[in-house]
């Protein structure tokens, strides 16, 4: 099985997951899939589709609208303090 991941880039719902923004990589990919976010301001339903560094995503979930920037990709799902070296909030 390929993976379409390497060090600059990964699958938006697997970073979705490492970033700590959903409980699990599912419950991201069907936020995705739903329209719940959107990747450098367009709207994104693939679950596969690749970020970067330098991406902004936007996710709408939890009840409010997050707008980030990719920092990193992060290599797995870590405590929350790993997590947040992930990206930088901005002004939504």
């Amino acid at each position: 099985m390929s993976d379409t991941s390497t060090d600059d880039s990964l699958r938006l719902d697997r970073w979705l997951h490492h970033a700590r923004l959903f409980k699990t990589r599912t419950i991201a990919a069907e936020a995705i899939s739903s329209g719940g976010v959107r990747l450098n301001g367009n709207p994104c339903r693939k679950p596969a589709h690749v970020v970067r560094e330098g991406d902004t995503v936007t996710v709408s979930a939890h009840g409010r609208v997050r707008v980030l920037r990719v920092r990193a990709m992060g290599e797995r799902r870590g405590p929350a303090s790993e997590a947040a070296l992930l990206y930088d909030e901005l002004d939504g």
